[in-house]
């Protein structure tokens, strides 16, 4: 009847301590996920409040200069070229590389006049 108790309270404690360690896991796992749950930043299309918010190391100033640079040259075709903004290296593009998307590279196709007719080429 001893050992009974004994076993039985001895399984009561293994249990509550392996609930709380369990619980403790699980808030751990809870908390640490916002900071995966990092934002990506389409660098053609952000506005510097973005770029600022989410790229490391990138400040107001230099999320500007982004932005200018992308209007005055049009859409960056890759990460490497955000390099030639001014304040912004290699070590700062490689930092977010995980955090920079690069989209919408072409300028929308102009679009035929209404009434402009087609002239088909004649063959030789």
């Amino acid at each position: 009847m001893l050992a009974r108790t004994i076993t039985q309270a001895t399984r009561s404690v293994a249990m509550k301590s392996f609930t709380v360690v369990l619980k403790s896991l699980l808030l751990a796992l809870l908390l640490s996920s916002n900071a995966y749950a990092l934002d990506k930043v389409d660098i053609n299309t952000a506005s510097a409040e973005e770029l600022d918010k989410v790229l490391t190391n990138v400040g107001r100033s230099k999320a500007e200069a982004i932005v200018e640079h992308r209007q005055a040259n049009g859409p960056f075709k890759s990460a490497e070229e955000l390099a030639l903004v001014k304040g912004i290296g290699l070590k700062t593009v490689e930092r977010n590389r995980d955090l920079i998307e690069v989209g919408a590279t072409m300028a929308p196709a102009k679009k035929a006049a209404k009434g402009a007719a087609v002239k088909p080429v004649g063959r030789r």
